[in-house]
């Protein structure tokens, strides 16, 4: 993107931008480190194709601590995250554009829902997306058979998504690297390594690009939404 481009996607014609927030952890032994951020990506280009907004860059680097037991692995402290969309969203509301909505790849990202709950009592105008609820629309669009609690990492859903929109990003073996653990009570204290020894939770074996395709689909359609709250 160039100046002139920039200046013409800027506040006059897509008032709301969209950031990705990806991360930088291990999936397994079968998909790749920056798994989360090419899925944010992958939503953040999708919803910028169906609605007038202006993508950011992605942040692929956040709070992945719970993965901290295998090499790789890399994370940014939860107050660093708040810092960095807090400063994005100074920077764009410099520009005139008021509306922020960050697309949201890494579960372990808590703290992105205060940084949007606060930004609300200011009066500011932030999103995140996608909620729980509209994890649980994507699934059941496409047909995911594993509930979030049993497909948490790398499992069928996230294979999905790389299977539809990066198939080059999944290799053929990814069928080989199912691993259960569904009793996770004490995961924030013991992390993911006390569950699994792979680094995989949940079932890659069941993932299909069909899958991916109606699920990322159901994405795009529930993000206007998240336009019509920010308005």
């Amino acid at each position: 993107m160039t100046l002139p481009m920039s200046t013409s996607a800027g506040a006059r014609d897509k008032p709301v931008a969209v950031l990705p927030v990806g991360s930088f952890e291990q999936h397994g032994a079968f998909l790749p480190l920056a798994t989360d951020s090419v899925i944010a990506m992958t939503i953040g280009e999708a919803v910028a194709a169906a609605y007038p907004v202006l993508l950011l860059p992605p942040v692929t680097i956040s709070c992945s601590h719970e993965h901290a037991a295998w090499p790789g692995t890399v994370s940014i402290s939860a107050p660093t995250l708040h810092a960095i969309v807090r400063d994005v969203a100074e920077s764009l509301r410099l520009q005139g554009i008021h509306r922020l909505a960050l697309v949201n790849g890494h579960g372990g990202n808590y703290v992105l829902g205060n940084v949007v709950q606060e930004a609300s009592a200011r009066g500011e105008r932030m999103a995140l997306f996608p909620t729980e609820l509209d994890w649980l629309a994507a699934r059941a669009a496409g047909g995911v058979e594993t509930g979030p609690d049993t497909d948490m990492h790398a499992g069928e859903f996230e294979t999905s998504l790389l299977l539809h929109a990066h198939p080059e990003l999944v290799p053929p073996d990814y069928a080989d690297h199912d691993e259960r653990a569904d009793d996770r009570d004490r995961f924030l204290t013991l992390g993911l390594s006390a569950y699994t020894t792979s680094g995989v939770i949940g079932s890659p074996s069941l993932a299909t690009a069909g899958k991916g395709e109606a699920a990322l689909a159901q994405l795009v359609t529930a993000f206007a939404d998240v336009i019509a709250a920010l308005d």
